[in-house]
């Protein structure tokens, strides 16, 4: 006849040894609401279109800030650079509609990456051309076309950076990347039709 120890009673006890604790769940203090993280995007947006428009308003035009050699000067290479970009954001543009199936041919595979790396040189271009217009021109307001190009242009820098934050922050509205990216190629269209466009109707179309 065996002698073993009966076995021990089963744990009915919340956590049986053995067995990891379960985690707790997070407190909603630690979790930023939509509405809090919407609210500290579109700030920071904000701040970025002031302090353009304050420092454009505050320091002194040089005249001059970039150059490229086979351009005849500075106000050239702003115009063709703001063309390219200009262009490059028509390709955001027609990309991003199809990639929403917004248009009526099915998106190609390789439609995300043109998006990505249209925008990505469209910025390239249009930097060059900010410099210059901050540096050397500043902001002004001596006419209405140069009251609304200095004007948008400090939008538009805000409302690129709302869409940049948009494209790396998790809970925020599912508006908010469309919206703004409209309102960033809306800005960039504006930008040249008073500045590039106004440049070669006014002077001609030169390099």
């Amino acid at each position: 006849m065996s002698h073993d120890a009966p076995p021990p009673p089963p744990d009915f006890s919340p956590n049986p040894a053995g067995l990891p604790a379960a985690a707790a769940p997070p407190s909603a203090s630690s979790v930023p609401t939509a509405s809090a993280a919407l609210i500290a995007v579109l700030l920071v947006g904000s701040a970025v279109a002031v302090m353009i428009g304050v420092y454009g308003r505050l320091h002194s035009p040089t005249g001059v800030a970039i150059n490229i050699a086979g351009f005849s000067g500075p106000q050239e290479v702003k115009a063709w650079l703001g063309t390219v970009a200009f262009a490059l954001a028509l390709v955001q543009l027609v990309s991003a509609l199809a990639m929403y199936g917004k248009l009526p041919v099915r998106a190609p595979a390789w439609t995300g990456t043109l998006h990505r790396w249209s925008g990505r040189i469209a910025f390239v271009a249009a930097v060059p051309v900010a410099v210059h217009c901050l540096y050397a021109l500043g902001f002004q307001s001596f006419d209405t076309r140069v009251l609304v190009h200095s004007l948008v242009g400090c939008l538009f820098f805000g409302a690129f950076t709302v869409k940049m934050l948009a494209l790396s922050r998790a809970g925020l509205p599912g508006w908010l990347l469309p919206a703004f990216g409209g309102l960033v190629f809306t800005g960039l269209t504006l930008l040249w039709l008073t500045s590039s466009l106004w440049f070669f109707t006014t002077f001609g179309v030169r390099f």
